[in-house]
């Protein structure tokens, strides 16, 4: 017989293809991992896994086995998260962290999500840009949507749920405001700043697609950066929903020829998850990602206008 911790052993490390990774996944030791393998094969009669010095591969059998687990044991542990819930006496629920405003684009997924399970509460918190991961981690949201890339080792990204286009920002005197777009070849002579966001490194390399140009070693703030873009020839970006929802009278938006952008996805952390997270992430990918494009307003050429 085959017991459920050793299902979730194979199947994580299917998933990481690193004996440590995998250990450190399930708070386990690394023997503990190889022991549950070696029980495994042994059963089964066959190699699941290839070793050597440097990597660690399924083999033809062992992708087979991980297919033929993954939904079973997936219904599983969903079975036994609603078991826990019904036996709590609670109501279900599924409390969803969203950074500002963005909660309002969710509209069409949380009303798929209320039409097809109406009994589930559905909660929103706000997560601040500066602490993303902090609630997911704590287990004060069940799940957040973030910007992408999240390279973090214990949270996992469900699937991608937005697109946005990354343009240029600069004032209505700029040289570049008047242009219908710009390259990357067309900023070379401009001073080019940061997001000015507290975010991490690899957010401030999707935000800021051009790496930063700037004459001060003092990292600025937001505020700071939109106040040196409308008082000098230097430039910044900004993608859709900043202008959607924080858009400055004195800023003008210039698309970019190279279509930068800027994706948003669900994460949650990593190991079992309960069956409201997984059944929003389905509806997620069912409908995303959205696009959030937006085009030049011919009524008023300095400003975009969303078209999603």
């Amino acid at each position: 017989m085959v017991e459920l911790r050793d299902i979730e052993i194979f199947l994580t490390l299917a998933e990481e293809l690193h004996f440590g990774r995998t250990a450190e996944r399930l708070h386990i030791s690394p023997p503990r991992v190889s022991q549950a393998i070696a029980k495994q094969e042994r059963r089964i009669g066959a190699q699941l896994f290839l070793r050597t010095s440097r990597k660690v591969t399924l083999t033809p059998l062992g992708e087979q086995l991980r297919d033929d687990l993954q939904a079973g044991y997936r219904r599983i542990l969903e079975g036994v998260e609603s078991a826990t819930n019904t036996a709590r006496g609670g109501p279900d629920t599924l409390t969803f962290g969203v950074m500002g405003p963005m909660w309002q684009d969710l509209a069409p997924m949380t009303a798929l999500f209320r039409s097809r399970f109406p009994h589930v509460e559905f909660r929103v918190r706000e997560v601040r840009i500066d602490d993303p991961f902090g609630p997911v981690r704590s287990g004060d949201v069940d799940m957040a949507l973030v910007a992408l890339p999240v390279p973090e080792p214990d949270l996992r990204v469900g699937p991608v749920t937005f697109t946005e286009p990354i343009v240029l920002v600069v004032n209505r005197a700029h040289a570049l405001a008047g242009r219908s777009s710009v390259s990357y070849a067309d900023l070379a002579g401009y001073e080019i700043l940061p997001s000015g966001l507290p975010i991490p490194e690899y957010w401030e390399q999707a935000f800021t697609p051009v790496a930063p140009r700037a004459q001060s070693d003092v990292a600025p703030t937001r505020e700071e950066v939109l106040w040196a873009v409308m008082s000098s020839d230097a430039v910044a970006f900004a993608c859709a929903q900043a202008i959607k929802y924080y858009d400055r009278g004195e800023a003008v938006y210039v698309p970019i020829d190279e279509s930068p952008t800027l994706s948003w996805g669900l994460v949650h952390r990593a190991g079992p998850i309960s069956r409201w997270v997984a059944e929003f992430a389905r509806i997620a990918a069912e409908l995303g990602p959205i696009d959030l494009s937006l085009e030049l307003d011919p009524s008023a050429p300095q400003r975009l206008r969303s078209v999603s």
